[in-house]
């Protein structure tokens, strides 16, 4: 199926002025362009745009820029393809994500878009092959490596043809500052100076103001149109546990909550990559391990089974995950503290594109603090890095260890304050207690002063076993039972006396140094001491929550909620489904979305019409799929 060519106008709406910039804030309400709604209908299957799509799209048929701002299944590819589609030439979209460029390809390809890419994969009679394509105008979307824009013979070749734009995606790349920076991002600059009559668009689900900023400044989009999308998740669970034996709270978790799921799980280290994979498949979870140490096609096969198969479980390093279009990830775990909230925005924003209920799970310790906190000592950077490193931790930390609710605490790091408590985090199913820790505090910080008196340092545990009036062989051998702090925290335990110090470094009463992380005084620790300073802690969860005990509401599968006859039939087509997927070597997803499965389910069409009305079912699926799909409904009707 070819797309027909035509002409669009752009359409101005009200907008708030910033930095000499339009930026949009919220939902639009304007409508697009007959043009890119035709599109829209005819080969995606979408009655309308949602949200800021409409003028974003507007913009750039009519020949504008833009920087967008979009959460992860926000819909910003929709934002360049439609525009390609109706703009004259090829949309040549700038990304990062070499190992998933096929993917996207077959993606588009289902839908009868023409579309190629060119990177380091390929053979040179493959090269050849999509440059053909490119410059006798048979593409409407052409992906490209930023690294090949260096390469003088790509910007040739692009001149040889007709660019539509150019999208920049994954556009938080081009920050120094931002928790993803790739340095072949900088030279995206070219974009606007070699072709500056192209409109170009920039997008990423995650910047914070200042990133966006950054952002804007590199790629010259000053003067682009800004659009700052909701940064809401609505269907994701936040859940953040103290950690006690991780992996046994993860698998409680996954077979209590999400059993049968597919999901992925963050690890800090290549080796907790293989273990906890290692772990998990002993368990009887299918489980695939994932991270850069990893012979490439290892990687691969991995990344096509977690893509193509149901159920399977992702243990990976942050290598792994961004561009990852499966729409029914239902869980996103870490069992290692993310570096930034960036980080963890970006991350746990896999979980439940198809927006259905999905869970954001961490786990969360005193050795996470430590560990990041030194990471951050020792770092290569200069004095500026290290203290915007431990900002961004700081800021992660104070979402860990929040007592009001976590939604709103991230909403407001992006900019969306006063949003209100969400009810569907842990702090808001299952508020959690404070109380007043300034005593404890007193008594740690002491133990702390009497002990650099002696010009001594140590880590976390040797201070909690003196409080703890523990006479270990170490503790004797030291004399530090002769400390007058030695025994005045017996009525604290181990874990309660290990939160205790994980939050006053959370908070900067108390840090870390060295490469043992040893506990040091801060500027303000002596504030608490002399009693100038209210020390309020977040109490402890009993141990059958920290192993894994339910803090919040499972997520239902897509069928949950469909009555029983629907539900069969959801099921059969998803059967249907993975068959035709697996003969066709695409992941399920690129048939039909589990969404559109849904309104199958409910609708139970008779008819090519009847079908060919459905949300998600645009005239080439309808062509591909239509009798596979209708034949299923009549054998379960029969």
């Amino acid at each position: 199926m070819c797309v027909a060519r035509q002409d669009g106008n752009g359409r101005s709406g009200s907008v708030e002025r910033e930095a000499g910039a339009d930026v949009v804030l919220g939902p639009a309400e304007d409508g697009a362009s007959s043009s890119a709604l035709d599109v829209l209908r005819r080969v995606w299957g979408y009655e309308h745009f949602r949200g800021d799509q409409a003028r974003i799209v507007d913009t750039l048929v009519g020949g504008g820029d833009a920087l967008v701002l979009m959460p992860t299944g926000g819909g910003k590819s929709l934002c360049y393809q439609v525009p390609s589609l109706v703009r004259e030439g090829t949309g040549v979209v700038v990304s990062p994500l070499i190992a998933l460029m096929a993917d996207q390809v077959d993606a588009l390809e289902a839908l009868g878009v023409r579309a190629g890419f060119l990177n380091s994969t390929q053979s040179p009679a493959q090269r050849r092959e999509t440059e053909a394509a490119y410059l006798s105008g048979e593409l409407d979307l052409l992906y490209l490596a930023p690294e090949r824009l260096k390469v003088p013979d790509t910007a040739r070749l692009l001149d040889g043809g007709t660019i539509a734009l150019f999208a920049i995606d994954e556009a938080h790349c081009v920050s120094q500052w931002g928790h993803d920076f790739r340095p072949d991002y900088l030279a995206l600059s070219v974009l606007s100076e070699r072709w500056p009559g192209v409109p170009r668009v920039a997008l990423t689900a995650t910047a914070t103001a200042e990133t966006r900023t950054e952002i804007a400044d590199r790629l010259q989009l000053n003067e682009a149109l800004h659009v700052v999308a909701d940064f809401d998740r609505p269907n994701i669970t936040y859940r953040i546990v103290a950690k006690d034996n991780p992996r046994a709270q993860l698998l409680a978790f996954l077979r209590g909550e999400h059993a049968g799921d597919a999901g992925i799980v963050y690890c800090l280290s290549r080796a907790s990559v293989e273990q906890t994979a290692a772990y998990l498949t002993d368990q009887g979870i299918p489980a695939l391990p994932y991270h850069a140490g990893l012979d490439r096609e290892v990687r691969a096969r991995n990344q096509a089974r977690f893509l193509r198969e149901d159920g399977l479980v992702m243990v990976a390093t942050i290598a792994f995950g961004m561009g990852i279009d499966k729409p029914d990830v239902r869980f996103v775990a870490h069992l290692d503290l993310p570096k930034s909230i960036e980080g963890y925005y970006q991350e746990t924003g896999r979980a439940g594109r198809d927006g259905q209920p999905s869970t954001a799970w961490l786990a969360y310790g005193l050795a996470d603090v430590v560990q990041q906190r030194r990471m951050i000592e020792s770092s290569d950077g200069d004095a500026a890095h290290r203290r915007r490193a431990a900002q961004h931790l700081d800021a992660l930390l104070a979402l860990c260890e929040t007592v009001t609710c976590r939604r709103e605490q991230l909403l407001a790091y992006f900019g969306q304050p006063g949003t209100g408590a969400c009810g569907n985090c842990d702090t808001c199913l299952d508020p959690p207690e404070s109380w007043d820790g300034t005593v404890p505090a007193q008594k740690l910080l002491s133990t702390l002063v009497r002990l650099e008196r002696r010009g001594q340092r140590y880590g976390a545990g040797h201070h909690i076993d003196i409080l703890r009036g523990n006479a270990s062989q170490r503790v004797t051998r030291l004399g530090h039972t002769d400390v007058s702090t030695f025994g005045i925290g017996t009525d604290l335990s181990e874990t309660e006396w290990r939160g205790v110090i994980r939050q006053l470094l959370a908070t900067g009463l108390l840090t870390v140094q060295g490469e043992y992380g040893t506990l040091c005084l801060t500027e303000t620790s002596g504030e608490v001491l002399r009693g100038e300073r209210t020390v309020r802690l977040r109490r402890e969860a009993p141990r059958a929550a920290r192993a894994g005990g339910r803090g919040g509401r499972a997520a239902k599968a897509p069928a949950a909620e469909l009555p029983a006859p629907a539900a069969d039939l959801f099921e059969r087509l998803r059967a249907w489904r993975a068959a035709t997927a697996k003969e066709a070597g695409v992941p399920a997803y690129v048939v039909f979305h589990d969404a559109t499965l849904r309104a199958v389910a409910l609708a139970s069409p008779t008819t090519t019409a009847d079908l060919g009305g459905i949300s998600g079912v645009g005239a080439a699926k309808l062509e591909r799929y239509g009798d596979g799909i209708l034949a299923a409904v009549a054998a379960h009707s029969g």
